[in-house]
């Protein structure tokens, strides 16, 4: 849903030319080229983020073993296939990247395990483990089967930094009860892409992590959502909303969730200068999983009231 939100991005800031409108419905249209370069500037963004705006390294499966695997390794019969190319100018991985999407994006090509493995050669091994802290060691952990990202992870694709929590800088804190702190990583710069964070489960327990400015306010207005533990995005069609807080008394924004039950655009929108809040939170509250994506939007824009228009609310 990261590599989604730039996709979105590059799609609805590169053409300057178009209104709102035009674009939202060209958004249908995009052909299989145009699809292939948005995925190809969104997948590089990321990289050359990890790789602080210097070089970028993307990996590729070879038909032989390109290391000779030490006695204490365990094959996979995929890892020591990786060849690894560095460049030092992002219009180079950009063009890589698309003369070979098939690389990512055909059936059987493992596309995600490339780019995680992209991103993470691109950081490099050592500033990724610079960047954790004594909270998180890894990346993914094992859920019910499933391989979950850590929020480490998450802020490695949206930042290029993989610090393990979402509030602005650095804590510190005292860890057992020592004397000795231990400073906690969080995000250090905004990014094209911001993050917004809600769960009723955590709500219920006060446990809902404070999400700082660094991610509610990135340089696009483009959030990426999760939602008790579910993905998905919100955008605007208006940079201004970002940089005017004038635009954010009355303002659009759209929700993509991913999936293909979403049959058409939702388009809310969102009055900051209504106090309807308590009426509406009084109605979550019947429902736990009804208003969910409001209670979101509230976390950045504090008693907004979120109108869905001609779309029955379906989050």
């Amino acid at each position: 849903m990261v590599v989604q939100a730039r996709v979105i991005k590059n799609l609805l800031f590169l053409d300057k030319s178009s209104s709102d409108t035009e674009i939202l419905q060209s958004f249908s249209q995009v052909g299989q080229w145009d699809q292939e370069k948005a995925l190809a500037a969104a997948l590089s963004d990321s990289l050359w983020s990890a790789g602080q705006e210097v070089s970028a390294t993307i990996t590729l499966v070879a038909e032989d073993y390109c290391i000779t695997p030490q006695l204490d390794y365990k094959l996979d019969d995929f890892t020591e296939k990786l060849q690894l190319f560095t460049f030092t100018k992002k219009e180079d991985v950009t063009k890589f990247i698309l003369e070979h999407v098939q690389c990512f994006t055909d059936e059987g090509s493992h596309g995600v395990i490339l780019f995680l493995y992209s991103l993470i050669c691109s950081r490099t091994i050592d500033r990724v483990k610079e960047d954790l802290d004594s909270t998180t060691s890894h990346l993914l952990h094992l859920s019910l089967g499933n391989f979950v990202c850590h929020q480490a992870l998450l802020n490695l694709l949206l930042t290029g930094r993989a610090s393990p929590h979402v509030f602005n800088g650095t804590l510190f804190s005292e860890k057992d009860g020592r004397t000795g702190e231990h400073p906690l990583q969080g995000v250090l710069s905004r990014s094209d892409v911001g993050y917004l964070h809600w769960s009723q489960e955590q709500m219920e327990r006060d446990t809902l992590p404070q999400v700082g400015s660094m991610l509610k306010t990135p340089r696009f207005p483009i959030w990426l959502c999760c939602i008790n533990r579910s993905y998905s995005i919100l955008f605007s069609m208006k940079r201004s909303l970002l940089s005017d807080w004038r635009k954010e008394q009355l303002f659009h924004l759209y929700y993509y969730n991913g999936q293909s039950s979403q049959k058409t655009t939702a388009r809310l929108t969102v009055d900051t200068q209504s106090h309807h809040c308590e009426a509406l939170a009084r109605n979550s509250n019947e429902d736990p999983e009804k208003g969910s994506l409001e209670m979101t939007i509230r976390t950045k824009w504090d008693g907004a009231t979120v109108d869905w228009n001609s779309t029955s609310p379906f989050y």
